[in-house]
Formats: C-alpha cells, structure tokens, sequence
C-alpha cells in the first residue's frame, strides 16, 4: 500500500465517521423528543383528561 492508498484510506475513513456522526445527532435529536413525549405524560394521567379503568385506583397506572 503506497501513500495514495494510505491518502485514499483516510478519505474513507473520514467520510465514514462523518456519516456516522450525522447519524448519532439525528438519533439524539429523536431520543429527546420521545423523551419530551414521555415527561409530558402524553396519556393524560396528570391533566385528568386519562379514562378511569373500573376498578382500579385513580393513579398509579399508564395508557
């Protein structure tokens, strides 16, 4: 392997930890958001707005 195929390698090492960056940022950006979802207790527990279940307590359960 001379120095263009050493040149060569790099340049497709970079591009692949590049794109793998992109790809940890978009799944950072998705991880926030479905945690945002979460916290906001999107089942209505804490708005009252949730269906009673007959029966069981008025808390302590999730949609």
């Amino acid at each position: 392997m001379g120095l263009n195929g050493l040149d060569q390698r790099r340049k497709d090492v970079d591009k692949k930890v590049a794109d793998l960056q992109t790809q940890v940022e978009d799944l950072t950006k998705l991880v926030h958001t479905l945690l945002t979802v979460i916290c906001e207790e999107a089942d209505g527990v804490q708005s009252g707005s949730v269906p009673k279940i007959p029966g069981q307590p008025a808390r302590g359960y999730c949609m």
